[in-house]
């Protein structure tokens, strides 16, 4: 029987310790891909940043990808969903972060804006995650488009303080130092819903993996769900079963305890 895996990208298939895809993960996919089973990235990133797949989608393993933690969701060239943030909370975002002089960084359909960035966007963003430099613009060009997701480097406290002025908003964090923000409704759970639907799959054949807490609403929502040794203790409480650390093949681990690959 076919089934439908979905798996987060950073710290999940790629490592945090060397930004790549293990090889053992590469293989065991290669494996599952080849029994017929279907392979779907799920992750907060854009497709914009998703710079750390290439070993994968150079041998034409992915199906297709839940982007921007549910916002955006696409199949080749094909958008199947997408949502964007209501105007007034994109604002209200805007003048709280301008306020407080953190940054942020605006998600468009096609590329990513950042306001006010400081030493953590370099760090996290630039050095860490890769990214290549964003475009620096004001709060008032940031807020001109339709925007799908807003990052702010806001504390958990501030995330607080800014929950009232955004009502429509889900927020989720897979980093310490920011959050993520969609449309209410947009989560992962809801990029497996659309992709699911899109493929004829039942929610019953559905595999998800994750690390972090932006993952939980899928893990609680696939039918088999499955949590990296490495992740937080909430993560793993949402999850069916915990296999080893992304380093130490966790992956293929997994795949194999399911029966995915021989």
């Amino acid at each position: 029987m076919t089934k439908a895996l979905f798996f987060d990208i950073d710290g999940t298939l790629v490592s945090f310790e060397t930004h790549r895809i293990p090889p053992s993960t590469i293989k065991a996919i290669e494996e599952a891909h080849a029994k017929g089973h279907k392979i779907f990235i799920a992750t907060g990133r854009p497709k914009a940043i998703i710079n750390n797949l290439a070993e994968l989608q150079n041998r034409n393993l992915i199906d297709g990808y839940i982007t921007m933690n549910g916002a955006y969701c696409f199949v080749g060239e094909d958008v199947i969903y997408k949502s964007a943030i209501p105007q007034e909370e994109v604002e209200a975002m805007a003048t709280f972060c301008k306020n407080k002089n953190v940054p942020c960084i605006f998600v468009e359909e096609n590329r990513m804006l950042v306001c006010q960035p400081d030493e953590m966007v370099r760090k996290i963003f630039y050095e860490f995650l890769h990214v290549n430099k964003l475009p620096e613009v004001s709060f008032e060009e940031a807020t001109q488009g339709s925007i799908f997701q807003m990052t702010p480097f806001i504390t958990e406290e501030e995330e607080q303080e800014v929950l009232p002025h955004i009502p429509t908003c889900e927020i989720g964090r897979w980093y310490p130092a920011f959050a993520d923000v969609t449309a209410k409704g947009n989560t992962k759970q809801k990029g497996i819903d659309e992709i699911i639907r899109h493929f004829g799959i039942r929610l019953e054949d559905t595999i998800s993996f994750g690390d972090g807490g932006n993952d939980i609403s899928m893990l609680r929502h696939a039918a088999i769900s499955v949590a990296m040794g490495q992740a937080e203790d909430e993560v793993k409480q949402a999850a069916d079963y915990v296999t080893t650390p992304v380093d130490e093949d966790g992956i293929r681990n997994a795949m194999k305890h399911f029966g995915l690959i021989d």
